[in-house]
């Protein structure tokens, strides 16, 4: 039997809320940067640099950030649950997919807050 030691919720209804509401907020934040891109015209790297300094741009990119990462934890949980059986190689392979998805936030707060 798997514990529920390294999910991210308390039940599975939480880590499902979880999944459904980064999902939103990821295709919410696709379709906007998707909008900016077809209305700005001769798109370059100092429209691209304007639009990431404005600080709501900024916070609404790193809650994406962070909340795709917690995406990828409880998908990649499911999945090493389901498929590694044998503890140990299941422990080495969700240790590594947190620090990957800390890396995943620190990186992306330090490439968004540098602009």
């Amino acid at each position: 039997m798997v514990t529920a030691v390294t999910s991210l919720g308390r039940s599975g209804l939480h880590d499902w809320f979880i999944q459904r509401l980064s999902a939103v907020v990821m295709a919410v934040f696709a379709i906007y940067i998707g909008w900016f891109v077809a209305t700005t015209p001769d798109l370059q790297y100092p429209q691209w640099v304007a639009f990431f300094q404005q600080w709501l741009v900024k916070a609404f990119a790193v809650v994406t950030v962070i909340l795709m990462s917690l995406h990828i934890w409880v998908g990649m949980w499911i999945v090493s649950t389901d498929y590694l059986k044998p503890t140990g190689i299941r422990m080495v392979f969700q240790g590594a997919l947190i620090l990957y998805c800390l890396v995943i936030i620190v990186w992306g707060i330090q490439i968004l807050w540098s602009v």
